[in-house]
């Protein structure tokens, strides 16, 4: 019925904002605020109508969570970094239909998740900046799903988003585009040398490992990619416990996975983090890479490829 149409990694530094604004810094995220109006160009091309926003700044402790109210409007200050995005105004349509139905197809594949349509819940800033820069008109719905995830193995985020690619492709009557929201490495720099990190990473290790991730993205290596994402979410002080990209690659086929990246937005560092735009082409899948419940979590212990 309906079509998982694009998937992509995407950045959400708040730095994205601040460069709009003038002073030393205006125009300094202007290669990320391109590429995720290229992602934009591409989902309007292809026809998606809601755009599913996995997002590392959702932290939840238990159970998984959909916010998929009707409409989300309003003025967002981060808690974390207010003098970086401060009185952000805001305003789009959700999509409940489609959130329950993720919702009910990860239930059904034991993972278990709840679907928020009658919220005041808001969404958190990894939604709210790329949202900012891809759907400024309000073209697209959009449902987040959380994604800083205190308590979940990485195998149970992968089976999700194979959940719900199956949601959308048997149940849904539209075309959708799934975004991981969330930086590679993401060991911020010591309070007080910020400013010294604004524009690398923090250590020339971390900044080896994402690149030598990139280059696996760009080569097709998901094997590998797969079997060694655990302990690079730990020792590589991955966002979110890299939960967003196992579920963007649980949506793909994990290990069985045969596309390629392409990067839109070359690797940068952002406040000692390593951040990219890279879409994931979708790959036709037979249903046969429905992950199972392996002992892949955020302790660095070992997954198999095929979850």
């Amino acid at each position: 019925m309906g079509k998982l149409a694009l998937a992509a990694k995407i950045t959400h530094v708040p730095s994205m904002y601040l460069s709009e604004l003038p002073g030393p810094n205006q125009g300094y995220r202007q290669a990320a605020i391109d590429g995720h109006k290229e992602i934009r160009r591409r989902c309007l091309e292809l026809g998606v109508d809601t755009l599913v926003v996995f997002d590392t700044h959702w932290l939840v402790n238990a159970n998984y969570h959909i916010n998929c109210a009707p409409k989300f409007e309003g003025v967002y200050t981060s808690n974390e970094l207010p003098h970086f995005i401060a009185n952000m105004p805001y305003e789009f349509p959700g999509n409940p239909v489609l959130g329950r139905m993720l919702a009910d197809e990860c239930n059904n594949l034991g993972v278990e998740t709840m679907a928020h349509d009658a919220t005041t819940l808001g969404p958190e800033y990894g939604t709210l900046v790329p949202m900012r820069y891809m759907n400024e008109d309000q073209h697209f719905k959009v449902v987040s799903v959380s994604a800083l995830c205190t308590s979940h193995y990485l195998s149970d985020s992968a089976r999700l988003g194979w959940a719900m690619r199956k949601a959308v492709e048997e149940h849904y009557d539209g075309t959708v585009a799934f975004l991981a929201s969330g930086s590679l490495s993401h060991r911020f720099a010591q309070n007080g040398q910020a400013p010294q990190f604004a524009t690398k990473v923090w250590s020339p290790f971390l900044e080896t490992l994402d690149l030598r991730v990139v280059k696996m993205w760009e080569n097709g290596e998901w094997d590998a990619f797969c079997n060694m994402l655990p302990e690079y979410a730990v020792k590589g002080h991955g966002e979110g416990f890299m939960h967003d990209t196992a579920m963007l690659l649980g949506a793909l086929g994990w290990s069985d996975y045969e596309g390629k990246a392409e990067v839109i937005t070359p690797y940068f560092g952002s406040s000692a983090t390593g951040q990219i735009n890279a879409i994931f082409p979708v790959t036709p899948q037979d249903g046969t890479a429905i992950p199972a419940a392996q002992a892949s979590d955020q302790d660095g212990r070992p997954s198999t490829s095929r979850l």
